[in-house]
């Protein structure tokens, strides 16, 4: 009996030290917000390069589609969706996997949700095995009150990556309380 209470005054301890420590690195985790831009996103107009580490003029073969394709990862990740639909006007090829999947994503935030989903068709259609598309396809088939629709794509999901990957794990949330989208 005084082991086991011992045993949770310790637990009880150890999770508060740990709320602690979460507390105490919450704000090294934190996104970047517009007053802490993010150093390899730049202003409207412009591109991050990476080999040079500068922002440069965004215009057509300023940089490899690769490149251009990252930074358009790091626009959406700061929630600047008409700019990464911008930078994905530059790319050489648009029709990869990836490129529609980020396009759809920007369509989808800027509220054009249909026109959204058929950017990620085409990108499913692409590359049937990516899990990413496949999430941000049931986000907006969620949005679009089909749950059946995002329910597929969590068990296409399934079949790419298990229930462990990121992109399931998104889904799945999203479909357990998708007020949160």
């Amino acid at each position: 009996m005084r082991i086991s209470i011992l045993l949770a005054q310790r637990a009880s301890l150890l999770a508060g030290v740990l709320g602690l420590c979460l507390m105490a690195a919450g704000p090294a985790f934190a996104d970047h917000d517009s007053d802490d831009p993010d150093p390899t996103t730049c202003g409207k107009g412009e591109v991050w390069d990476s080999k040079t580490q500068k922002c440069v003029k965004a215009e057509n073969g300023v940089l490899p589609d690769k490149a251009l394709t990252e930074y358009a990862e790091a626009l959406i990740k700061a929630h600047r969706y008409r700019e990464t639909l911008a930078v994905l006007d530059l790319l050489r090829d648009p029709n990869t996997a990836v490129a529609l999947n980020y396009r759809g994503y920007a369509t989808r935030k800027l509220g054009r949700i249909d026109e959204g989903i058929g950017y990620y068709l085409r990108s499913v259609a692409k590359d049937p095995g990516y899990p990413q598309v496949r999430e941000y396809l049931g986000e907006a088939y969620l949005l679009k009150g089909d749950m059946a629709a995002a329910k597929a794509q969590l068990v296409a999901i399934k079949g790419i990556c298990g229930t462990v990957c990121e992109a399931y794990e998104h889904l799945a949330v999203a479909i357990a309380d998708p007020a949160d989208l």
